[in-house]
């Protein structure tokens, strides 16, 4: 006679029936049923190092897959140890759902362990988080949080179950698995924007993270392309036009953040990264007019003045605003002139930075990592940015040629992202490179994650761009005051000697000709892989104070 299921089994069954197919997860026994669950139906269980990696990996899955992802975390620690993975789930709209274990329903106010109230620690960075009500309704828990992480604007939801909870029996629960229906934008909203694009000269679209996970990159690449607008992409908007599109501007973005006069933002907030929503001004040009568009009007910026906004299914809106476009007499020739400036500036800074990307200086500069790792990528490779100054130049010098290939931290700026990432990335691309890059300080973070990586097979090549410091905080502090503390790392230190001591493999470059060598080792080797190259700790990343 069949056993009776627990709760755990309904949950692991809601979960699948969203198209979670694994799930993160550090062993606790507050959460063994859940593990029960997960044996009895053949869902994978993928076992970290370090909680905030489960729910990063699940974070990741979100975000490549375009489907919930799922980490598990024990009572107490467990669950804090994942706050930063959930934060940064919440800045970058990524449907997850973490489910945590909770000291029992029976002990609970005695001082059991690992007793505390989770939820009110995830409340400011959670759409839903709340405490299952018992064993019989685990079901539909489970599925008001999925239901809830998908629905726009996505996001993170936390679930903790009473551990005398989860060990019962549970009542079977056959999951409605109902998607949200598509907002449909304001018609009146897309009609005048249309009219501002047919007054402007100099329009710029910039394509967001959102746009990748509203499964409307076809539709922009299609908007962009049929209007003639120049394109700079930001997060996952990256390899919506792939890389050598004679649209794509991103090596002009200062320009064209200077100089346009209609800015159209659509899927991504108006946050540092887009100098707050503040665009033109520059060389003699007006203040650019500001169009924002998001999935959901709770997306939608408060914080500056807009010329225009719309808020709905980013596809629909696409679409709507090109027949807009239509009748509002948009004439594409007339950005021409504007598209060919951006162009040439483009085509010029690449062609200033050719010299340092094939730099002999030793030290080793940076952007010579970066002119040899493009040598080496496919076009479907997944490439991960988790560190300050050395990620900045793959921002600038890494085009994917296809959309959802790129993963940085987002907007919270979270360190020690990458193992995470690239756990999930390996799962959900098995055929592609996926490459994660480091810097010294976000190595620290989360490589004891390697051997989970070398435990599960899960083959990545690792570059640490590795210059001894943090050098986001020593350059500037040196130049506000002089002097720097707390700011040195170890010269050289082996991060590759961690590696090959867990089971991969790796290597220290100190010459900038040895780098594409060891980076064809790595992508042959079949392991995880890491490239240690020790950098010039005298160069620091421009940046600007603008924010573009």
């Amino acid at each position: 006679m069949e056993s009776p299921k627990h709760a755990g089994d309904i949950a692991v069954s809601v979960s699948q029936a969203y198209g979670v197919n694994t799930m993160f997860t550090l062993s606790g026994g507050h959460v063994f049923p859940l593990y029960d669950g997960a044996v009895h139906q053949n869902m994978r269980i993928l076992d970290v190092r370090h909680e905030q990696s489960a729910v990063f990996a699940a974070e990741a899955t979100a975000r490549l897959t375009r489907q919930p992802g799922l980490a598990v975390l024990t009572a107490g620690p467990g669950v804090t140890n994942g706050v930063s993975g959930v934060a940064t789930a919440h800045f970058n709209g990524s449907p997850v759902v973490v489910l945590g274990g909770r000291a029992p329903r029976s002990r609970w106010g005695s001082g059991a362990l690992q007793e505390i109230d989770h939820p009110p620690l995830f409340e400011p960075i959670t759409k839903l988080a709340f405490t299952g009500s018992g064993a019989d309704s685990i079901g539909q828990d489970v599925e008001m949080a999925f239901r809830t992480a998908l629905a726009p604007h996505r996001g993170p939801v936390f679930l903790d179950l009473y551990m005398d909870d989860v060990f019962s029996p549970s009542p079977e629960y056959v999951s409605e698995t109902l998607t949200p229906s598509p907002l449909e934008p304001d018609p009146e909203a897309l009609a005048g924007i249309a009219r501002l694009l047919a007054e402007a000269e100099r329009p710029l679209l910039v394509l967001g993270s959102d746009v990748w996970m509203e499964r409307a990159e076809e539709a922009a690449r299609d908007f962009a392309e049929e209007w003639r607008l120049p394109v700079v992409p930001n997060g996952q908007g990256r390899g919506i036009l792939p890389s050598g599109h004679e649209l794509l501007v991103t090596r002009a973005r200062g320009a064209a953040f200077g100089q346009a006069d209609l800015v159209i933002v659509v899927g991504t907030p108006l946050d540092f990264r887009l100098a707050y929503g503040w665009f033109g001004g520059k060389e003699g040009a007006p203040l650019a007019r500001v169009v924002h568009i998001a999935d959901a009007p709770s997306q939608l910026a408060t914080h500056t003045g807009l010329s225009a906004s719309a808020a709905g299914d980013l596809s629909v809106i696409f679409w709507g605003l090109s027949a807009a476009c239509g009748s509002a007499g948009v004439n594409p020739k007339a950005y021409e002139p504007w598209v060919s400036r951006l162009s040439e500036a483009a085509t010029a800074a690449a062609a200033g930075d050719a010299a340092l990307l094939r730099s002999d200086a030793d030290p080793i500069h940076p952007m010579r990592i970066y002119g040899e790792l493009n040598k080496v990528l496919a076009d479907d490779a997944v490439v991960i940015g988790d560190g300050g100054d050395f990620v900045s130049y793959a921002g600038k010098y890494v085009e994917p040629r296809r959309p959802g290939n790129w993963l940085d931290p987002g907007p919270y700026g979270c360190l020690g992202t990458g193992l995470g990432y690239a756990i999930a990335a390996r799962l959900a691309r098995p055929s592609s490179q996926v490459v994660l890059l480091l810097g010294d300080g976000a190595a620290g973070f989360s490589l004891m994650d390697v051997d989970t990586l070398v435990r599960h097979r899960l083959p990545v090549v690792m570059i640490c761009g590795n210059n001894g410091m943090w050098g986001l905080e020593k350059h500037p502090m040196q130049m506000l005051y002089g002097y720097d503390v707390a700011a040195e790392l170890q010269p050289q230190c082996r991060y590759d000697q961690v590696v090959t001591a867990l089971g991969g493999g790796g290597e220290l470059v100190t010459s900038p000709d040895e780098i594409g060598p060891a980076l064809r080792r790595a992508f042959d080797s079949g392991v995880p892989y890491l490239v240690n190259i020790a950098t010039d700790p005298a160069i620091a990343y421009p940046r600007n104070t603008t924010g573009v």
